[in-house]
């Protein structure tokens, strides 16, 4: 349809046509069953109603979202088409790692045509938006969503949101695209005590400098949606925040989209004590600038009061009707309501040998090798194995968000591993007796080479709801890798999780630690193929593992503080006993941002600058030779920092600027060149301008953010 024909449609709607667009119910209203019984009697939604709404979620598969359509034109007055909306987080039918996985590989272009399949199998499947991706940066992984992230860096998350859009939406939402919604608008990712749901509470300066870059970054990507969180900002539910909504997302951004709440976040105003009911409700909604309410009834129930009251202005309601319209229009939907469901390409395209190609390359980039004493990996085929632990013969590696993926399809670690080693045996070591079947694992060891232990998090333990204070191994597993340690055997630990974890009890006896995260459906053969040295391990983590508990929040990008432990530049009267630490654990975490091994080893030059000092409009060049030094041809992610030594508020210690995943051949050496202007140099200011500062930077180059072997400073003039 031409911008006019919307025009015309838009005249023709009734106040409650408008409505129902902006309001989008769950799946089971659409069922086959007819009666308005249940949640829709519970809710007090007539079946006209249910008819005038304008997107649903949940609802997928080629021949029922086709009914469903079907059924709702025949009673649409307008015929205008219903839009589907799914969480397609990390796959639809084909599941990739899970999003905190795919930052770990920070590989843009992998994680770019992860999406592109993902989009491909759900639109068959009828489906036209995305609830992806979820760009909250996050600090704390006890929080159980961290699993959903791309990790704890501004910068990295930008660029994963940005990629991400891109493979979802293409140029145009050309066909095999859907829409994506990025979430969740704002913070959500720093509840407190990693609590979901909790309160966020920070400072403008910390919202504007860590947390919101990634939201912005896909709205400059072209994301078509975003969603709103279930969090307060500032003491305000983000869901009813005209401030974020209004002021920051349509005025300062020029945000054209469309805004859509979380599931019942908009009612939930009321548990927040903003509203004593949902007439409220809806009135600080629509106000502050929410189009559709998700899975909750007070628009449809109170926005034609509110405007006849005149609280609810009617040119509001029009605005967010247009961007429905709008985003139907995009997607093509007036000329094919059943936009891309086929029910013959779903059998076709649905797990193919090509995306599953596609998911087993994912999986090998994130996988990210911790410890590898005596280099005792990769493995050799002459070595008598034995697989030990709980994740054995698990097939649970599809991670939380695998809607419609299915685990009986999904290889165990030990059907990978079977090829390579047809005598292995296998010892789950999870009978109803933990000490029996300790001690079997125990006696079965014995006469091995090689202990592989395959241990870690089930995939229930994380996602949405899924917080936790105590973020270590279960005792079971742990008694397990110490009773085997009495063997003095060689022991290779491979982690599956969905956050960052307590480590303890694992790294100080075992010899080699793989983190492998739900890695999907091609998990076990990526696991496989990188022990056997088929695959090089290349992840570095896109989130630090703390050294316990009681360090988080822990992350590379803090602020100095006036008595740092690290560095710390004495002053008069001061005793360095009074410095910013802990006494029974370091300040350091037990692996920081960034860091990862491989098989072989890079050798970095010194840093050159192609001059010393630059000024606004210009920009310098700092350049180095990285070397494969070692026996494998690898990938290496070679990481830019910058920090700003002077500035009018305190900054982080180093701040990720830049990065290149490049490829080696042994022996092989590559020039790399990263550019630095004016632009990156830029922050918020105490007054939320925003601008850079003239005076003294510190760059690094390295392998981690905690690699300060390369420094060299420059200056902004």
């Amino acid at each position: 349809m031409t911008q006019a024909e919307i025009k015309a449609l838009f005249t023709q709607m009734t106040l409650a046509e408008k409505i129902g667009q902006l309001t989008q119910l769950p799946g089971h209203f659409y069922s086959n069953d007819g009666e308005i019984t249940g949640p829709i009697a519970e809710l007090g939604i007539s079946e006209e109603i249910v008819h005038q709404c304008g997107s649903t979620l949940g609802i997928s598969g080629a021949a029922e979202v086709m009914r469903v359509q079907k059924e709702y034109l025949a009673k649409s007055r307008l015929k205008i088409p219903l839009l589907f909306m799914a969480d397609v987080v990390h796959g639809y039918r084909t599941i990739f790692p899970i999003p905190l996985a795919m930052g770990a590989s920070w590989n843009l272009e992998l994680a770019q045509e992860s999406a592109r399949v993902a989009a491909a199998e759900a639109d068959v499947a009828g489906v036209h938006v995305t609830f992806a991706p979820m760009v909250d940066l996050v600090r704390d992984p006890r929080w159980g969503r961290v699993m959903e992230s791309t990790g704890e860096d501004s910068y990295l998350n930008e660029m994963f949101a940005q990629a991400m859009v891109r493979g979802f939406q293409g140029e145009h939402l050309e066909s095999g695209r859907v829409a994506a919604c990025v979430k969740h608008f704002a913070a959500y990712g720093a509840a407190e005590a990693g609590r979901d749901y909790n309160t966020v509470d920070m400072s403008r300066l910390m919202l504007r400098n860590q947390y919101l870059p990634a939201y912005k970054a896909a709205i400059d990507a072209g994301v078509k949606l975003i969603m709103t969180s279930f969090n307060t900002v500032e003491g305000v539910p983000a869901t009813v925040n005209r401030w974020l909504l209004r002021d920051l997302l349509r005025k300062e951004w020029h945000f054209e989209g469309t805004v859509i709440s979380d599931y019942t976040s908009l009612a939930e105003v009321v548990n927040h004590g903003l509203a004593s009911d949902l007439k409220d409700v809806a009135e600080l909604g629509l106000n502050a600038g929410l189009d559709i309410e998700m899975s909750s009834p007070s628009y449809v129930k109170y926005l034609a009061q509110l405007v006849d009251a005149g609280k609810v202005r009617l040119a509001d309601i029009d605005e967010a009707v247009m961007r429905v319209l709008t985003l139907k229009n995009e997607l093509g939907l007036f000329e094919n309501p059943y936009r891309g469901a086929n029910v013959e390409l779903e059998s076709k395209l649905h797990f193919s040998a090509e995306h599953q190609a596609v998911a087993l390359a994912q999986a090998e980039e994130s996988l990210v090798l911790l410890k590898n004493e005596s280099n005792i990996l990769p493995l050799s085929k002459e070595k008598k194995v034995i697989l030990i632990g709980p994740k054995a013969t698990a097939r649970d590696h599809i991670g939380a968000w695998c809607w419609k993926g299915d685990k009986r399809e999904t290889p165990t670690i030990e059907e990978a591993l079977l090829p390579y080693f047809p005598n292995m045996k296998t010892v789950e070591a999870t009978t109803m007796d933990e000490d029996i079947g300790i001690a079997d694992a125990v006696a079965q060891a014995k006469d091995v080479d090689v202990i592989i232990l395959a241990i870690g998090e089930k995939r229930s333990f994380s996602g949405e709801a899924r917080s936790k204070a105590d973020i270590t191994l279960t005792d079971m597993q742990l008694r397990l890798i110490t009773a085997l340690k009495q063997l003095n055997k060689p022991m290779i630990a491979l982690v599956m999780n969905g956050r960052p974890l307590d480590l303890h009890g694992v790294i100080e006896h075992v010899d080699a630690l793989m983190v492998c995260w739900h890695a999907g459906t091609q998990a076990a053969k990526a696991i496989a193929k990188t022990l056997m040295g088929m695959s090089v391990p290349s992840g570095k983590l896109s989130m630090t593992f703390p050294h316990s508990v009681g360090q988080i929040p822990v992350y590379y990008n803090a602020l100095n503080t006036g008595r740092p432990l690290k560095n710390f530049a004495p002053v008069v009267g001061y005793s360095e006993d009074y410095l910013s630490k802990y006494l029974d654990i370091p300040n350091a975490p037990r692996y920081p941002f960034g860091f990862g091994l491989s098989y072989t080893t890079f050798a970095y030059s010194d840093i050159t600058l192609s001059k010393a000092a630059f000024s606004k409009g210009e920009s310098i060049t700092a350049s180095l030779t990285v070397t494969n030094t070692g026996n494998f041809a690898g990938k290496e992610v070679v990481q830019l920092y910058i920090r700003d030594c002077v500035a009018s508020v305190s900054r982080p210690v180093k701040e990720l600027k830049g990065f290149q995943k490049i490829f080696l051949a042994v022996g092989e050496s590559k020039e790399l060149h990263f550019t630095i202007n004016e632009e990156m140099l830029r922050y918020y200011h105490a007054d939320e301008s925003f601008s850079s500062d003239a005076g003294d930077f510190t760059l690094f180059i390295g392998t981690s953010s905690d690699d300060d072997a390369r420094k060299i400073d420059f200056s902004l003039v």
